[in-house]
């Protein structure tokens, strides 16, 4: 017994080191520097909740970038996941060139997200980009797009529902493995096409969907590389460190995300003890957002599945 259980902790040290190594110490050491003054050059100095009281009531900034990260949490998380299902119960329905269009809506989502936003930039150009060339012949002015700020974030929106093939293959898989049984006695019991999916499809696939929604949460808050992008490409200028602070947001501050701001604290103006605390308040909020989820999710597939049941 005993030597099993060695066998055991040996075989599990080096993830557990790993764990350590690159998650545990990493957490601690941003947890501690979030209470301090922190530049790289010099030591860190303790000041206590300067940070936070920064955070939560001196940063004219962090408003704005924390409801823009709200919006994509809210907006474009459950729009790509409504669309890749979407597709997906399309594919399966579908048996000519399933193939075909399964690559098609594929292959998007393999292209780099800087080249992707470089690409939809271009496109939505509002003076010689293709899409508003075409408007032109049918006589319609086309809007401004990335340079509205009205525009700005549902241009994105759309960048994302285009690149939302690796999700639909997912959903498509888990759409594939319900038992066709489980339709058919659905079908005798009288059950319509809507409420096939509502109680058949959807409670089977709820695991998928339950996945989905974390890692889209997950990735929404951190949401960075496409924002960032599409500020400097649709400017027209491009700048790194202290220069990605003034052009953070073109345009008028429509797509600063928070996870930008943070950037630009820690590695422009070497605020990393800000930063830090940027980074902790950003962990919690991820953490009771999933909690949260998880715990709702438990009593959706109970109901679901009573539903079902009767």
């Amino acid at each position: 017994m005993i030597k099993d259980r060695g066998a055991i902790w040996i075989m599990l040290l080096p993830g557990l080191l790993g764990l350590i190594i690159f998650f545990g110490y990493p957490l601690i050491a941003n947890v501690y520097y979030s209470f301090t003054s922190f530049d790289l050059a010099t030591p860190p100095r303790w000041t206590g909740l300067r940070n936070y009281e920064f955070l939560f009531g001196k940063d004219p900034r962090i408003g704005t970038a924390a409801l823009n990260t709200l919006w994509f949490v809210l907006i474009l998380v459950p729009v790509k996941i409504v669309s890749a299902l979407g597709i997906g119960l399309l594919l399966v329905r579908r048996r000519r060139f399933a193939g075909f269009w399964r690559t098609l809506f594929y292959v998007p989502s393999l292209i780099p997200p800087v080249a992707a936003v470089v690409a939809f930039v271009f496109l939505f150009n509002p003076g010689s980009g293709p899409i508003n060339t075409v408007l032109r012949v049918f006589g319609i002015e086309g809007p401004l797009w990335f340079s509205d700020p009205a525009l700005a974030k549902p241009s994105l929106l759309l960048l994302g529902v285009w690149m939302m093939g690796d999700l639909m293959v997912i959903f498509l898989a888990a759409l594939l493995d319900v038992p066709k049984e489980q339709y058919e006695a659905a079908a005798l019991d009288g059950a319509n096409s809507p409420r096939q999916f509502r109680h058949v499809t959807l409670p089977t696939i709820a695991p998928v969907v339950l996945f989905s929604t974390v890692t889209g949460i997950i990735s929404a808050l951190q949401y960075f590389t496409e924002a960032a992008v599409a500020s400097q490409v649709a400017s027209g200028k491009t700048g790194i460190g202290a220069t990605a602070g003034a052009l953070l947001g073109y345009p008028n501050n429509s797509l600063p995300t928070y996870t930008q701001w943070m950037y630009v604290q820690g590695f422009g103006s070497f605020n990393l003890g800000y930063a830090a605390a940027m980074a902790v308040i950003l962990f919690l909020v991820a953490a009771l957002a999933i909690a949260l989820l998880l715990r709702g999710s438990g009593s959706f597939r109970l109901s679901a599945g009573e539903h079902h049941a009767s």
